[in-house]
């Protein structure tokens, strides 16, 4: 058990003069009241749960920036409906196309301004695209070397990939952005919105953008930005699949990010429900009522808690092969789940008997966890030397849901004849461990070694198990003209085990 917050604590320091003033024998019933009351409530406040392992995922990512020229001429309708709604559509592209990157925005014309940093949230992208309108473009011109700057100071990344949406913007040649590109470690690729017969600019007046001299204004493709990207390793193409493949390739992969999810277990609310009754109990009539309804609900309130302890401390146990104190809490729990991980802890302390016991009093309605159920129940049958009844235990699993080991540890003992002193009760339980000595004994006057019979229950699924099969082989000793399970046959059995990977 863990505080998140002990700090509250100190808030018990607020009772201090209450007891200073007072003795214990002066303190009346309603004072305690409001007193335990406080007490729980603090300790509510402080948080206790029950520490859970926390989960980790790492998560590598890679940066890009995309960088929106914001010029008059993107306004041009040489492609439609226009060179700036063509470079939003590009830009949801780009991040819904792109998985595990980090995307920043960032408006050029004459200079470059961050429109978003760095981000992984996809929806605050596109609502970002959503706002870019034609009304808030004023300057007619455009260049490319402030937001190369800009780009390299918004990622640490060693080699960082930038995209460039823009009509090639106004320099007739581009040498000394492509020398700057290259030294800061950019991948500079061009998505040329463009075309190369160009396309006049529409007015809000609805006449067409002139220049000094009267003449009406036609914007062509710039292609001389396209030494940017043949200098860094990039593409310039007007082909958004094309930009796409150059981005993934591109990926460096420096950025990591790890995160751990922490699922703790709570228990500030029991504290929160005690105070609260209490408080009832101190200052209302109701203190009757309340202190019936204890005596008939408040054992089930507090078994509730009590089997959740049971239930993580058991599973510890489990996860630690301390079985015996795994079966000692499982067996404290009331409930159909806890009585079919107890049968996996008995099943794998040798304590065969009371496992079947225990599958046998498992109920369910689901399907797949029935098959399993039998299945485990028909290997512990085969360890109590139960033959015919593992086999209907099979056979019913297999009726439920097919499984191959299922299957096989079926046709392993499709012929074993029961074991003439296998009975029922306790005369079974002395009978089979006098057995099993005497197996154990034999084998190590054979062979100097120790028993083939331990159970090693695996403890996943019946059908999980297919990577631990072995081949089929020496399957039935017939010798001494009676049918019995052979040595290796308990191998190949004891290795598919229970169902008990994660039996809670």
């Amino acid at each position: 058990m863990t505080l998140l917050y002990p700090q509250f604590f100190w808030l018990l320091l607020l009772l201090a003069p209450i007891f200073i003033k007072k003795s214990f024998k002066e303190i009346g019933f309603v004072a305690y009241g409001y007193i335990f009351t406080f007490l729980f409530i603090v300790i509510a406040l402080t948080r206790p749960v029950l520490e859970q392992e926390p989960l980790k995922s790492e998560q590598v990512l890679s940066d890009v920036i995309i960088a929106v020229d914001l010029s008059y001429s993107m306004n041009a309708t040489d492609i439609l409906p226009s060179r700036l709604e063509k470079a939003k559509e590009v830009l949801q592209t780009i991040v819904k196309s792109t998985q595990n990157s980090r995307f920043g925005v960032i408006g050029f014309t004459t200079n470059a301004i961050v429109l978003s940093p760095l981000t992984e949230d996809s929806e605050l992208l596109f609502h970002l695209f959503n706002s870019l309108e034609h009304k808030l473009i004023v300057t007619k011109g455009s260049s490319v070397l402030p937001a190369l700057e800009l780009s390299r100071k918004m990622s640490k990344s060693k080699n960082l990939s930038v995209v460039f949406l823009s009509d090639g913007a106004d320099e007739p040649s581009y040498v000394k952005e492509a020398q700057l590109a290259k030294e800061s470690g950019l991948y500079v690729n061009v998505l040329m919105i463009a075309t190369q017969m160009g396309g006049t600019i529409n007015l809000e007046n609805g006449e067409l953008l002139k220049d000094d001299k009267g003449d009406i204004v036609v914007s062509r493709e710039n292609s001389a930005i396209a030494t940017i990207a043949s200098q860094t390793n990039g593409v310039y193409t007007q082909d958004v699949n094309t930009l796409l493949n150059a981005l993934e390739e591109q990926k460096n992969r420096a950025f990591k990010t790890q995160t751990s999810i922490v699922q703790n277990r709570e228990f500030f609310y029991f504290f929160v429900v005690v105070a609260l009754l209490l408080f009832l109990v101190t200052t209302t009539t109701l203190k009757r009522y309340v202190i019936a309804y204890l005596l008939f609900f408040g054992v089930s309130l507090d078994a509730s808690l009590l089997e959740r302890v049971h239930e993580n401390i058991a599973k510890s146990a489990y996860e630690k092969s301390d079985y015996k104190t795994a079966m000692e809490h499982y067996g404290k729990i009331e409930d159909a789940r806890a009585y079919y991980d107890l049968a996996c802890a008995e099943y794998k302390e040798g304590a065969y008997e009371k496992a079947l016991e225990s599958f046998m009093r498992v109920k369910s309605s689901d399907v797949k966890f029935k098959s399993e159920l039998f299945y485990n129940m028909g290997n512990t049958l085969i360890r109590l030397k139960e033959y015919k009844k593992a086999r209907e235990a099979f056979i019913k699993s297999l009726t439920l849901m097919y499984s191959k080991e299922a299957e096989e540890n079926l046709h392993f003992i499709q012929d074993v004849a029961e074991e003439k002193t296998a009975t029922t009760g306790q005369q079974k339980t002395k009978n089979n461990s006098e057995i099993a000595k005497q197996q154990e004994s034999n084998k190590k006057q054979k062979e100097g070694g120790g028993s083939n019979m331990e159970a090693t229950a695996n403890a996943s699924s019946g059908a999980s198990d297919a990577d631990k099969k072995t081949k089929n082989e020496g399957m039935l000793n017939l010798s001494g003209g009676k049918a019995k399970l052979s040595s290796k046959q308990y191998e190949l059995i004891n290795k598919r085990g229970t169902n008990e990977q994660k039996p809670w």
